[in-house]
């Protein structure tokens, strides 16, 4: 599961003061870059169209994602990198963080500083992510469908979704191997429901408890980690 999910992630950025509203532009404009090297074009560059989808969820105003999206089609967003770090959190819970960032080694730096301070701690290439798999994602927004509740997620099985989550404010990500991502999204659809763009997650093959107190501890982790600029996601085993 998600340390925050992308649902989270645009109510927080629409609630968000001005100063911090901009600061979160600059992720999604990072995260426009880096999807527009594949293409420019959303209608045959899928990760693209759905970065666009988020941004535009969150009101960034149109230059600005036309200007991230001119960096990746040329020289300046070159410099770019894509990270995944791996790590544990309080609990022994296991966390990759994904992030974009011009400079590997002082994003790494400063990655660990935040997890040591936080109770966790970096650790090498491979520790964590053999824990997790990439899956496609589709959320269904509920204000969106004409269905909700489990009568929902009952569409969503039905359509072939391996797994569903429900996320407190009534969102429900459904999960598909990454072969069958686009089947489901024309399965959803044809039942008349109105996913979003797909996106790829990482997926805790196993999920784990853990306590009160240390449930305190990796909110105030992800928290600290999210707030960090070059952050784009953060995934974790938590149940």
């Amino acid at each position: 599961m998600s340390g925050h999910s992308h649902a989270k992630t645009v109510k927080r950025v629409k609630e968000a003061a001005a100063a911090q509203r901009s600061k979160i532009f600059g992720k999604f404009a990072n995260e426009l870059t880096v999807a527009a090297r594949e293409g420019a074009d959303p209608a045959t560059n899928p990760q693209l169209r759905a970065v666009i989808e988020k941004a535009h969820k969150v009101n960034m105003p149109s230059v600005n994602v036309e200007r991230a999206i001119a960096r990746g089609t040329g020289q300046e967003g070159s410099a770019l990198l894509e990270v995944l770090v791996e790590g544990y959190g309080p609990g022994g819970v296991a966390l990759l963080v994904q992030g974009i960032t011009d400079n590997k080694n002082r994003t790494l730096g400063e990655f660990k500083q935040i997890l040591e301070r936080k109770g966790g701690k970096l650790v090498g290439e491979g520790q964590v992510r053999w824990m997790f798999e990439r899956k496609g994602v589709i959320t269904l927004e509920p204000e969106r469908q004409p269905l909700s509740g489990e009568t929902l997620e009952l569409a969503a099985i039905e359509a072939g979704a391996e797994e569903t989550r429900r996320h407190e404010d009534g969102t429900l990500d459904v999960y598909a191997a990454l072969p069958a991502l686009s089947a489901l999204q024309e399965a959803l659809l044809k039942q008349g429901l109105s996913p979003n763009s797909p996106t790829l997650d990482w997926v805790a093959k196993e999920q784990v408890a853990v306590s009160p107190a240390d449930q305190e501890k990796l909110e105030r982790l992800f928290d600290a980690l999210d707030e960090h600029e070059a952050v784009q996601d953060i995934y974790s085993n938590v149940a």
